[in-house]
């Protein structure tokens, strides 16, 4: 009888898990190289989850890009390495047409700078809007605290690819001049599915 208890408690607990993560909405993002699937963790970093789904809901992101790749081989200036795409309006005259958020941190959310992660682009604290970043690899530098940024803040992660990371490593092999494409990657498409 005991151990039909702790079936049935095991169970529970992983329905309960699993019922969790299907709350998340998740994104899908629609490129010539293919699709990237994005979980968005809206309990977790509310903010900032709930400022990029309101985003994608207006179109925003229709016909925008990922314009900035940058890996080991492309920031010989930079002591802290990063691997990322970047993307959204690129054209800060449109940027600023949309308001910039709260700065949620890693140390707030729990969502670190990991192997897939989506994170907001910002230059100072409070201000980040439209532009996101995808993490390659695990980048501790970026999370609260690390070396990134002078400030020590960090950027604001609020979600995760469940699909397409190897489309997300084609962009970033893509042919660059300075971090930016040559030919930046369009976004022909981004909208909620779930």
């Amino acid at each position: 009888m005991r151990k039909s208890g702790c079936v049935i408690s095991a169970l529970v607990l992983l329905l309960s898990v699993s019922s969790i993560n299907a709350q998340n909405p998740e994104v899908v993002i629609s490129t010539d190289l293919g699709n990237i699937t994005i979980e968005v963790y809206t309990e977790h970093a509310p903010v900032t989850a709930s400022n990029f789904l309101n985003l994608v809901e207006q179109g925003v992101y229709r016909m925008s890009a990922f314009y900035r790749v940058v890996r080991m081989d492309n920031q010989p200036d930079n002591d802290v390495k990063i691997e990322v795409i970047q993307g959204g309006l690129y054209d800060m005259e449109q940027v600023n047409m949309y308001p910039s958020i709260a700065h949620e941190t890693t140390e707030t959310t729990g969502i670190m700078h990991t192997d897939g992660v989506i994170s907001m682009a910002r230059l100072e604290p409070g201000t980040a809007s439209t532009e996101i970043f995808i993490c390659i690899g695990d980048q501790p530098g970026l999370d609260f605290g690390g070396d990134r940024n002078p400030d020590g803040q960090g950027f604001a992660a609020f979600g995760k690819v469940s699909a397409g990371m190897d489309v997300v490593r084609n962009i970033q092999a893509r042919p660059d001049s300075i971090q930016m494409l040559l030919e930046p990657v369009i976004i022909r498409g981004i909208k909620t599915v779930k």
